[in-house]
């Protein structure tokens, strides 16, 4: 998780030496990243099953920058709130844990609260 943390200093440094931070307030860059998601979505839409597999092996290169856009954006958002990323996913990971029990979850995509 110190990755997390080493990620997060070389985001905001490239962001910090271009004096972006005045741009990226809170609403615009969950704007971002909600925009940079759809993107990923884009390389799905109108695809069957199949198909979805094909294009994401075909355009591995793609996918993975649209997911690197969709992270830098959750890091800078989560550091921009002073919020432990790792420490957050760690927190959550509990939680879903609770809510999902292995002995009523497992292989089924039911919502914890059907299960």
């Amino acid at each position: 998780m110190e990755q997390i943390k080493a990620i997060t200093k070389k985001i905001r440094k490239f962001r910090d030496d271009r004096d972006w931070k005045q741009f990226h307030n809170h609403k615009d860059v969950a704007l971002s990243l909600v925009l940079e998601s759809a993107e990923v979505l884009e390389h799905f839409q109108w695809k069957s099953p199949q198909e979805v597999d094909l294009h994401a092996k075909e355009h591995k290169d793609g996918l993975s920058d649209e997911l690197a856009d969709v992270a830098i954006y959750l890091f800078e958002l989560a550091d921009n709130l002073d919020i432990d990323l790792s420490r957050a996913i760690e927190q959550k990971m509990i939680k879903n844990a609770k809510k999902y029990p292995i002995e009523k979850a497992k292989g089924k995509h039911t919502k914890y609260d059907k299960l």
